[in-house]
């Protein structure tokens, strides 16, 4: 971080940070300054740390990134057609990129593009108070995106965000916020990508609010180059009688952590999280989830399965709060791994923290390795082994992915496994 570039209360704190963080920052100053305070008062997190204890950041601490403003991306990475899609390269709007057209009853906006009171709107229910990442984006976003939804607006064609990070030890900061008035639908695809890119580190932070019988759902892919960092946070409040989906699909990065935290505070709601990440080389993903249940009547369900090969690290944290008096809660967590190799590893730690006791709730977790009894069998009936071995690996995530609707994602998702996985589904 270049110390000239910086307010004098983080420099003792980011002395030894080289990150150069120079340019025009969107939110607003008083929230700005708070977290300048926040970022000059708290160390990065180390494995000391519980909520870091299998995941090493060292490498972003001492990495020296810089933000980008002229860098141009040049190739389609659309994954819908009919999508209304906006496009960021290196955490900068790109208006050449995107669409100028949204549907009916659906405000969408680069946060670039807004007025000082309307950016009132961010930060509102993210933490940043002992939160490092949370912290550098609400002090350093570049831009990101405002989508609201208006009531009763049902909105068939899909919001498609697209993120590039290109060229070497770049940072993209972005910040998004996404507002699903009472009773609409909507669907959002983000996808983070990168194109002749090294060292680079993308920092996203979405704040997300799914107001009275609501239905939101999130298809989130990435696929960015494996020396890319990339720290991902959704901050979500869900109100009463509301649907929220969230799949969290990774086929490439470097260090990945999803951070994914929500808030049901209505009855009636259902919340659910799906997760697959299939890796390889000495990639390494986390995905950390909260889902605090404050109010009684509702359904939470999540479901992560990965596949790790080569030296890969996976790390799962899934943690279910039921409060006092949330009564009669369903909640169902589950975890399975497969390991290819003697060398790769994976964490895996879900929780349940339970308050009330009308509630039904269950986690579990699995890592093994494949069925060798199964694959003989395959094989015995004329498939050859590699054949068998991927029959077995896409049964196992395909409870993850028969959970996306969207068949342009789907599609997305099984021509990369093709690609870099030599799979078929």
């Amino acid at each position: 971080m270049s110390l000239e570039t910086m307010e004098q209360p983080v420099i003792e704190a980011a002395s030894t940070v080289n990150w150069k963080l120079d340019g025009t920052f969107l939110l607003s100053e008083d929230l700005r300054k708070r977290a300048l305070a926040v970022l000059a008062a708290t160390p990065f997190p180390t494995t000391r740390a519980e909520a870091w204890k299998y995941t090493r950041v060292t490498k972003i601490k001492n990495g020296r990134f810089d933000v980008k403003a002229d860098a141009i991306a040049t190739k389609n990475h659309r994954i819908s057609e009919n999508s209304a899609a906006l496009v960021f390269v290196n955490g900068h709007f790109s208006a050449e990129l995107s669409d100028r057209s949204y549907p009916d009853g659906v405000k969408i906006l680069a946060l670039s593009q807004m007025d000082e009171a309307e950016l009132s709107v961010l930060g509102n229910n993210l933490k940043i108070e002992g939160e490092v990442f949370n912290a550098f984006n609400t002090a350093y976003a570049t831009d990101g995106v405002y989508i609201h939804i208006s009531a009763k607006m049902q909105t068939e064609q899909p919001i498609e965000l697209i993120y590039i990070s290109t060229g070497e030890n770049t940072l993209s900061n972005v910040r998004n916020i996404i507002i699903s008035e009472a009773f609409s639908k909507a669907h959002v695809i983000q996808h983070f990508v990168s194109e002749n890119a090294a060292n680079c580190f993308t920092n996203v932070v979405s704040e997300i609010s799914v107001a009275q019988n609501a239905f939101l759902a999130i298809d989130k892919l990435q696929q960015e180059d494996d020396s890319v960092f990339h720290i991902s946070t959704e901050e979500v409040n869900q109100a009463k009688d509301s649907n929220f989906t969230i799949n969290t699909i990774t086929l490439n990065g470097g260090l990945v952590r999803n951070n994914l935290n929500i808030a049901v505070d209505g009855q009636n709601c259902e919340t659910h999280l799906n997760g697959a990440y299939i890796l390889k080389g000495n990639q390494h993903v986390d995905n950390h989830t909260i889902v605090d249940h404050l109010m009684p009547n509702c359904e939470s369900n999540e479901l992560y399965k990965g596949v790790i090969d080569g030296n890969a690290t996976a790390v799962f944290n899934g943690k279910v709060f039921v409060r006092k008096d949330a009564q009669k809660i369903n909640a169902f967590q589950s975890n399975g791994n497969v390991l290819l190799s003697d060398d790769a590893s994976v964490n895996s730690k879900p929780e349940l923290e339970i308050y009330a006791d009308d509630v039904k709730c269950s986690h579990g977790s699995t890592t093994g390795q494949l069925d060798e009894e199964a694959v003989f069998y395959l094989r015995a009936r004329g498939i050859g082994e590699k054949a068998a071995r991927q029959l077995m690996i896409g049964a196992f995530i395909g409870d993850v992915l028969d959970k996306i609707k969207h068949e342009d994602v789907l599609n997305k998702i099984n021509q990369t496994l093709s690609e870099r996985f030599s799979w078929e589904r």
